[in-house]
């Protein structure tokens, strides 16, 4: 029914390097986050543009359909790539990534007749922590492709979207972390020592 598609291998520059494959807390970033969501999913894949690198996951791995198109170009692989009806599409850089955010999302997706069930929080919207319906998305990006867009909304007037609100979004991420992503090596450290304040974590 779903496939969890993880965006990785992207350019790091201020971490001086792939961030998804940093440690934290002693291992891969980007396993963190496939431990975190892989049990909502039927499938789980990894877009990246260096797949040597992510052999290790034993993982589907998908290099991008348009190299150069960006975040834009990333979405339109995974959904590509993807076996599932939906597509839940995650950041390898956001060690909190909320599966009961991604589960809120794919049950309205399947209660109503919209395409994508996307987040917000007060820094604006979130696709890279949302839920698509294949069929719908994958023509209209490639569509936004083809007319030279890299914005990576640029495409939703095309198709029926669901936008949850900030309180709805706390509801199922109290604390506010699912969407806090990592740039920088202090970034990377004030995480961790988020992460070892969790109870789950």
């Amino acid at each position: 029914m779903i496939t969890l598609a993880i965006q990785a291998g992207g350019e790091s520059r201020r971490m001086g390097g792939d961030k998804a494959l940093l440690p934290f807390l002693g291992r891969p970033l980007i396993l963190r986050v496939v431990e975190r969501l892989a049990a909502l999913a039927d499938e789980v894949i990894v877009t990246t543009n260096q797949p040597a690198d992510y052999a290790f996951l034993g993982l589907p791995l998908f290099a991008d359909l348009q190299p150069g198109r960006g975040a834009l170009g990333g979405l339109y692989t995974a959904l590509d790539a993807a076996k599932q009806p939906l597509v839940a599409v995650a950041a390898c850089d956001m060690p909190f990534a909320s599966r009961a955010l991604f589960e809120y999302e794919r049950d309205l997706l399947l209660e109503t007749d919209v395409d994508v069930v996307i987040p917000s929080s007060a820094e604006g919207l979130e696709p890279l922590h949302a839920v698509y319906r294949r069929a719908a998305c994958l023509p209209a990006i490639e569509d936004a492709l083809e007319a030279g867009e890299w914005k990576l909304i640029a495409w939703h007037p095309q198709v029926k979207v669901r936008t949850l609100t900030p309180a709805e979004t706390a509801r199922r991420d109290p604390q506010g972390l699912a969407f806090l992503n990592l740039n920088t090596p202090e970034e990377f450290r004030q995480a961790e020592r988020l992460a070892l304040s969790q109870p789950s974590d």
